[in-house]
């Protein structure tokens, strides 16, 4: 568990935490906007 101890990315402070939850949100909510734009065709 040394790699979580020393972090130097920073994604294990909240604020990385967000930035990781909010960079899946938006590639989901990209990926569903094509998905959707192809299916009307």
């Amino acid at each position: 568990m040394l790699l979580l101890q020393e972090d130097p990315t920073g994604l294990s402070s909240p604020i990385g935490t967000v930035v990781v939850i909010a960079g899946l949100v938006a590639a989901i909510v990209v990926g569903l906007r094509a998905f959707w734009h192809n299916r009307k065709r």
